[in-house]
């Protein structure tokens, strides 16, 4: 399931040797084959797909994509050469669009209709390069540049060039040209301070200095662990702190909570675990998170969307509310400050609501559509993903069984219909299937709308059309490549 993408340094600097008089590019190519023996170990691994992409020109640099099997990757792998330019910036766009290829033909993204976690592709992207300076034909520059236009259709729907799912780590090789007298230093390895940093860290993932044999062992063994399947969420806090816990596990009134300092907890760029289902092997859920606009059928084309989902948690003590039968979604958090606040607070019977800006057709912040709450062992922290404005569905439901055994009256159908209003349209086949399994079928009709204008449904559908002529061209153009190496075509 996962796919592990490797871009490969293949600029002229990459000939440079070590103290061992090993050259660059032969240290990159022995960190990922002992990457592949160290990824065989888990039994998940064999679903992984592996692709190679370096610094060429594209589409020459994809050396490896959606149709070489492993065994063209190892000989690509082998037969790479280093000469040329050090053009990342055009090698990363080249990277994301390929595992975009799929994306829009698939409808992983779902556009306009609410994200859907459980509908993922996750892609870790390694980068083995020497951090030197980038280059073009024209300059030399200090600040990494993606290009902006893209050949991908639809790429203009994310301001982003990578997805929720996509993860850029960086192996910046540091290793010296002559032997080090002083002993190596033990420990965690380092973050680089090259441009491809910040670009790691924007996606959810991170850079390595490695400067050292065993530094690049321990980062390979590091990036085995990083192979998880989730999605990217920028956890943002609104209103005030919660008021301090004291000793007792009893809120503090008379403790200063400092409510408008900034803290580290406030602010978290981080995973959520997205585990596939124990019988089926893929994940299940059955509910997104929300768009941070309103359909509207008036709107003649979507809004760019960010990569990661801004997701605003209010820290008001709320209780976790769940009824019998009513299905939700549930993932964990990656270990966070985020995480940790939550944890030392040792309420793991109250929750914070969590909110997408503007999802909402008459409130600003958006009415909640879940909450994150310590489990009980205080070990995590989950975000749960619930029906849109759950607190206001989940008691008409409950009267709905429990006063009105299924024959609801007039107010309760008022209620109801009131209720349907502040949902997001592509929130109601999700509710209509939750119903049906509770044993309810027929509260919502079966003309749904899914709230898009038709040419936002149109130009969705050419695009699906578009992006399949690009990969048959993509496809076309490797063949050329694979047959005539050398040719300028």
């Amino acid at each position: 399931m996962p796919i592990l993408l490797f871009l490969i340094d293949t600029s002229a600097s990459m000939n440079q040797r070590t103290d061992l008089g090993t050259s660059y590019l032969d240290i990159a190519k022995g960190a990922v084959e002992l990457f592949l023996k160290l990824r065989a170990r888990d039994p998940a691994s064999r679903g992984d797909r592996y692709m190679l992409v370096t610094y060429d020109e594209p589409p020459y640099c994809i050396k490896a994509g959606w149709k070489e099997n492993h065994a063209t990757f190892m000989s690509e792998l082998k037969n790479l050469q280093a000469s040329g330019l050090t053009t990342l910036g055009q090698a990363l766009r080249s990277s994301f669009d390929l595992l975009n290829l799929n994306r829009l033909i698939s409808g992983i993204d779902n556009y306009g209709q609410g994200r859907n976690p459980f509908f993922l592709e996750p892609s870790i992207l390694i980068t083995i390069t020497d951090g030197n300076k980038l280059t073009s034909t024209a300059s030399v520059q200090d600040e990494l540049h993606l290009p902006l236009n893209s050949p991908l259709p639809g790429s203009e729907l994310t301001k982003e060039p990578f997805r929720w799912d996509q993860r850029l780590f960086a192996l910046v090789l540091r290793l010296p040209g002559v032997a080090s007298t002083e002993p190596e230093q033990l420990g965690s390895v380092p973050t680089d301070e090259s441009a491809i940093t910040q670009m790691c860290e924007v996606t959810g993932g991170r850079s390595y200095c490695v400067r050292t044999q065993r530094m690049l062992n321990q980062c390979l063994e590091s990036l085995v662990q990083k192979v998880q399947s989730g999605v990217v969420i920028n956890f943002e806090k609104t209103g005030p702190d919660p008021l301090p816990v004291g000793e007792d596990g009893l809120m503090d009134s008379f403790r200063p909570s400092n409510s408008f300092a900034a803290q580290p907890w406030h602010s978290c760029h981080k995973l959520i675990y997205v585990r596939p289902n124990s019988k089926t092997g893929v994940p299940v859920g059955h509910w997104p998170i929300p768009e941070s606009f309103w359909p509207d059928q008036n709107l003649p084309s979507l809004p760019p969307r960010t990569s990661h989902p801004v997701v605003r948690f209010s820290c008001i003590d709320c209780e976790p509310m769940v009824i019998d039968k009513l299905p939700f979604d549930k993932y964990e958090l990656e270990p966070s400050p985020l995480t940790q606040y939550i944890l030392e607070r040792k309420s793991p019977h109250t929750c914070w609501q969590v909110f997408v800006t503007s999802s909402g057709k008459y409130n600003e912040l958006g009415y909640p559509f879940g909450y994150l709450k310590a489990s009980t062992t205080l070990t995590c922290v989950n975000l749960f993903v619930m029906p849109y404005n759950y607190p206001v569905l989940l008691p008409l439901l409950d009267d709905l069984f429990k006063v009105h055994k299924l024959k609801p009256n007039l107010k309760w159908r008022q209620a109801f219909d009131s209720y349907l209003k502040t949902l997001p349209p592509y929130y109601l086949l999700p509710l209509k299937k939750a119903l049906r399994m509770m044993g309810a079928p027929n509260l919502i009709s079966d003309n749904l709308d899914c709230g898009l204008s038709y040419s936002v449904i149109s130009y969705l559908k050419k695009l699906s059309q578009q992006v399949v002529l690009v990969k048959t061209n993509k496809q076309k153009s490797f063949a050329l490549r694979s047959a005539f190496p050398y040719s300028l075509v």
